[in-house]
């Protein structure tokens, strides 16, 4: 029987004076209790936790009563039946996960009078109903009928335990017989308390003894059933014998010789997949095998498709075609524009396949924003090679049999996506791009990246070994390209395994020919439109590269440009226009206002504001330093979810600023009688890290000097207590957010000029360049001359 199911809540901790003739109620939802049996019950609603816990404190009896609705979860008087069964608690146990389970032992049916009002749970006056004792020859032939009954049910369940048998036939008393039975039955709730509510011993048994009747029929057609159906799978596996016996004594006469046609088409596929000595030889192995397997048999299937897989792979090496270093290089400037050192490096990888073909190149690694062109850059490298190009998403990948494969011994393996990509590009030479690779997890099935070190080694790869297959595959010849979007998730010895290749963002004028070269064109035939009958100008491109997206790469512009031509495809369709021609006055009827704007002047108009940049897995981004000073007792209020780095920067950039106070001009009772609040916008989103502190430094001293930082102007770099700047990363990102932001002047480490070189061409000449030894050199680039003395404003 079932336990009772509730909804787990707090347990009250009052005790409530209940008189001594009153008795407990605990309501329950589907369970009924008979006298005699001992079931589990699950409790969880507060009054019934609290009732449980008064009964078993004061070692009183309570009242099991069913609820006429299962679905009310706070029953009243009205909804509750008016014959229950009075129990012991035998047991109260309280599991880890807090649920509170009773063992109740039934003892007698009572009769609920009236319920007493003001206590924090159920509780009635009873009237306790006493058993009949009445005998009589009906009462003894219904008993011994019931008996039958009930042992027989017994019989027919599968797996019943023998002590239930002897149970009911020591039982003496037919009204526990009858109790017995009934709580044994797999019978509605409301049944059962019918039978519970029934009172006279002869209509008790004749209710039960028609329950069980039913059940008995339904028990006897399930058993035939399952004999029958029993029947049928020995008919089927004698079928299957002689079907076997058949084909012996066919091919004893030389008819039918499907089977043996079949062993020779594959015998003749090993032979020409090509396969090394080992591979041949276990192919064979497996063959013979299957020869000797009947059709029937389930591991047939499994062999046959492992053969099929060994056969279909490309075990042979293809003749290598010829690298044209000309023509590679006019099929990346055809597909890309800009990128002029990944294209030089991609060249140079080609040229040294080219010459030495059998050697073992290294396994690139694009690393860039999502929107740069990772993954189309793959796909120019293969066109280049005149290889076929393949894809394996790894993006979300657990498991590590989803890179070596699943063992032959599961129903439904397969071999890793390794394996299934060069099967589907059909050669062994094929360009395989690992896309998103750091985005693989790692859970209870193994670690995929560490899989990975195996596939990216060049030492290693020329005897991977997947699981399904069971013999070495040699990836050697494969080209990988991996891309992703951030390092910082791949575990190091998978980096080491690659040579990595940083992708920047685009700047405004890279993304604005990008756009004319291939977006619009690509955007026209996605919408059904001729180049005669739609078209964007420059200056509306270049207003939807400001205004309306802020990103690295072009995904969101080209997302632009398609609304702009779906709009365009919605005139012609209708009819009303021939030609249309969108303008930058046009932008804001088709995409609405300008969703970004200049926001740094307007920013930065007040002391106290400095522009800073930072470095997210997206590009770089610029962020604004703000701080202010209210009355108060010298302290340092920091806002705007900054991580414990960012906040470390901000107690030394003040510091900083108070060793300084003499030399800015700040009045040192200042910083006693004021507080100083430092907040970072854009508060939802998580910041940390030291490259803010000259930012900061700027801001404070901005701030207590009140002289207004230059709004074209932004800074990056970590700050020491000595007062030097010092080196941070990201320098590539953050300059092209510069540039993109309409900045003019971006404030570096000077000992950041090593990555000067990667800085794109068209951001070096839009930014003029400060580089900075020490922090004061700061404040003379970075603050406007003085408008008011310091110590006049609070």
């Amino acid at each position: 029987m079932s336990p009772e199911q509730e909804t787990p809540a707090a347990t009250p901790t009052e005790t409530a004076r209940i008189p001594d003739d009153a008795l407990i109620i605990i309501p329950v939802r589907n369970t009924v209790l008979f006298p005699g049996a001992v079931i589990p019950i699950t409790i969880g609603r507060p009054k019934s936790i609290a009732a449980a816990q008064q009964a078993v404190r004061e070692q009183r009896p309570v009242g099991i009563l069913l609820q006429r609705n299962a679905e009310t979860d706070d029953p009243g008087p009205d909804e509750l039946y008016r014959v229950c069964t009075v129990a012991n608690l035998v047991r109260y146990v309280t599991a880890p996960d807090e649920t509170h389970h009773l063992v109740c032992q039934g003892v007698q049916r009572a009769r609920v009078l009236d319920f007493l009002p003001g206590t924090p749970f159920p509780t009635a006056r009873v009237l306790h109903i006493p058993e009949p004792t009445t005998t009589s020859p009906e009462i003894e032939a219904r008993f011994l009928n019931l008996q039958r009954q009930a042992i027989e049910a017994i019989q027919l369940l599968p797996q019943a335990p023998p002590e239930l048998v002897a149970m009911f036939q020591n039982t003496t008393s037919p009204g526990a017989l009858a109790d017995l039975a009934a709580s044994y039955m797999d019978i509605k709730p409301q049944d059962k308390q019918e039978i519970l509510e029934t009172v006279e011993l002869a209509l008790r048994m004749d209710r039960v003894s028609k329950h069980l009747a039913e059940r008995l029929e339904v028990l006897r057609i399930t058993n035939e059933i399952g004999q029958k159906t029993k029947a049928a799978f020995d008919e089927r596996q004698r079928e299957a014998i002689l079907r076997e016996q058949l084909a012996t004594i066919q091919r004893q006469l030389g008819e039918g010789e499907g089977k043996a046609q079949e062993v020779a088409e594959l015998n003749d596929a090993i032979a020409k997949a090509k396969m090394p000595p080992d591979a041949e030889s276990h192919a064979r192995k497996e063959l013979r095998r299957y020869e000797r397997m009947p059709e029937a048999a389930a591991e047939a299937g499994m062999v046959r498709t492992y053969l099929d897989w060994l056969i279909e792979l490309p075990w042979s090496l293809p003749e290598e075609k010829p690298i044209d270093i000309a023509e590679a290089r006019r099929i990346l400037d055809h597909d890309h524009f800009g990128l002029e050192k990944i294209k030089a490096r991609i060249i140079e990888y080609l040229a040294v396949r080219k010459l030495a073909p059998h050697g073992k190149a290294p396994i690139l690694c694009f690393v860039g924003p999502p929107g740069v062109g990772k993954t189309s850059l793959g796909q120019s490298i293969a066109r280049a090679m005149d290889r076929p190009f393949v894809r394996a998403s790894l993006g979300g990948v657990h498991d590590e049999a989803e890179i070596r494969g699943h063992r032959r011994t599961y129903i439904g393996a397969l071999p890793g996506n390794i394996i299934q990509g060069i099967k589907k590009a059909g050669t062994r030479n094929c360009v395989m791009m690992l896309d998103e690779i750091d985005k693989m997890g790692r859970g209870i099935q193994g670690d995929p990246s560490a899989a990975m070190l195996e596939v990216l080694d060049p030492e290693q790869n020329a005897n991977f070994r997947d699981n399904y297959l069971g013999v070495p595959f040699d990836l050697s010849r494969v080209v990988f390209i991996a891309t992703a979007n951030m390092l910082d998730t791949i575990p190091g010895p998978l980096q080491d395994r690659m040579e990595i290749i940083s992708l920047p963002g685009y700047t405004e004028d890279e993304k604005l020919e990008i756009a004319r070269r291939y977006l619009v064109r690509r955007q026209l035939e996605a919408n059904g439109l001729k180049p005669d009958q739609a078209e964007i100008d420059s200056e509306a491109l270049r207003l939807i590269i400001k205004g309306y997206t802020r990103e690295a790469g072009v995904r969101s512009l080209e997302r632009e440009i398609g609304k702009i031509f779906r709009h365009a495809a919605v005139q012609i369709a209708e009819g009303s226009s021939t030609q249309v021609k969108v303008a930058a006055k046009d932008l804001t009827s088709i995409l609405g206002a300008p969703r970004f704007e200049g926001e740094i002047a307007l920013r930065t108009s007040v002391p106290g504001v400095a522009t800073g940049l930072a470095w997210t897995p997206v590009g770089g981004d610029i962020l604004f330093i703000e701080a202010t000073r209210v009355p108060g007792k010298g302290g340092l209020i920091l806002t705007g979810q900054l991580g414990d780095v960012m906040r470390e920067s901000a107690q030394a950039a003040l510091t900083l600023v108070k060793s300084r106070a003499s030399q800015l001009g700040i009045d040192p009772a200042v910083f006693e009688k004021s507080d100083i609040h430092v907040h970072v916008p854009a508060g939802a989103t998580p910041k940390d890290g030291p490259s803010a502190g000259v930012a900061m430094f700027t801001a404070l001293a901005s701030l207590l000097t009140n002289r207004t930082a230059r709004h074209d102007t932004a800074m990056t770099g970590e700050i020491s207590l000595r007062g030097m700047v010092l080196p941070v990363g990201g320098i590539k990102e953050k300059v092209v957010a510069a540039a993109a932001a309409g900045l003019k002047r971006v404030m570096l480490p000077a000992r950041n000029r090593r990555d000067f070189d990667d800085i794109p061409q068209g951001a070096r000449d839009r930014l003029e360049f400060i580089w900075l030894e020490r922090i004061d050199e700061a404040i003379a680039d970075a603050l406007e001359p003085t408008r008011t003395p310091a110590a006049a404003a609070i």
